[in-house]
């Protein structure tokens, strides 16, 4: 079933999360016990991420290096058809320009019509490690947009093999918002302009980036459906965690913590303290979002379950 469809359905404000793939070489068991501890609040959908390339550099015999590329985290497309069988639950694949051609995503995408996945979320993704700004594919997109646009494409019937006469697709299509604007962005303005396009172009709901001011995201969605954006907004939340998250979450997803949510990390001494703060808020944030009737909060777990079943024990 469609996202959109779930949503639609739904009387109350539903629950979803996000996992990753395992790392290359872990059993798909690892995937299966970060998502057997949520399964009792009634997920309707569970994201995968996916992830491209990264590269490492191997000297060789001759002195010189080799740039040779890797995948760390493989299997997304499998990994979804095999929570939907386990689980009989939706699983939403995450769909990324980087490191994939135009051609390489069609036949991406026929992978998952075969194996009846209804949903993908398009995402641009982030640039490797190893470059300072993000590179597109020589023969892929640049931008989600585009990725968007091929999906709507395909969802027509027109595929690149455009000799050959295919089935037209039938994927509801998810793109990312963010409330503190992307990093990228000139302002939140231009970045709801960008965003606009992509629901013009196909896109038919919005996850946002994580957050921990609510009110940020109240705001957004204002400023979403006065720019003439009407589909439903998804929020993100991730329970922080650990010491090293308080400088790292800003640090990595361009966001501020509220002033309330600083001054208590700022008395946290060990990761058993950021953790119990962490939950404390997550649930705080949850009730607040739920009171709010939003269509659903879908929660960030990078596959550990412990923080998110806590917080969804108090909510759903």
């Amino acid at each position: 079933m469609k996202v959109t469809e779930h949503l639609k359905q739904a009387k109350e404000t539903l629950f979803s999360f996000e996992i990753l793939p395992p790392l290359k070489g872990k059993s798909i068991q690892s995937i299966y016990d970060g998502i057997d501890p949520l399964m009792e609040f009634k997920p309707r959908f569970v994201n995968v991420t996916y992830h491209r390339e990264e590269f490492i550099y191997k000297e060789r015999e001759n002195g010189l290096l080799e740039k040779i590329a890797i995948r760390k985290r493989p299997g997304t497309v499998g990994i979804c058809a095999a929570i939907m069988n386990k689980y009989h639950v939706d699983a939403v694949p995450h769909l990324i320009c980087g490191g994939f051609s135009k051609e390489e995503t069609e036949n991406a995408l026929i992978d998952l019509q075969f194996l009846g996945i209804d949903n993908v979320l398009a995402l641009r993704g982030d640039s490797v490690k190893t470059e300072a700004t993000f590179k597109p594919h020589q023969d892929g997109h640049s931008h989600a947009v585009e990725l968007i646009q091929q999906i709507a494409e395909m969802n027509k019937g027109n595929y690149m093999m455009d000799d050959i006469k295919l089935e037209p697709t039938s994927f509801c299509i998810g793109a990312a918002g963010y409330p503190e604007k992307h990093f990228e962005a000139m302002n939140l303005s231009t970045d709801l302009l960008y965003l606009k396009g992509k629901v013009d172009a196909g896109a038919e709901y919005i996850v946002t980036q994580l957050f921990f001011d609510n009110q940020k995201y109240f705001d957004f969605v204002e400023a979403c459906r006065a720019a003439g954006i009407n589909v439903p907004i998804i929020p993100g939340i991730k329970p922080i965690k650990s010491l090293n998250h308080i400088s790292f979450l800003p640090k990595f997803f361009k966001i501020d913590y509220p002033e309330a949510l600083s001054k208590e990390l700022l008395k946290c001494k060990t990761n058993a303290d950021v953790e119990k703060l962490g939950i404390e808020w997550g649930i705080q944030q949850s009730k607040e979002l739920k009171a709010a009737n939003v269509p659903c909060i879908h929660y960030y777990t990078m596959s550990n379950s412990k923080e998110v079943k806590a917080i969804a024990s108090e909510i759903f």
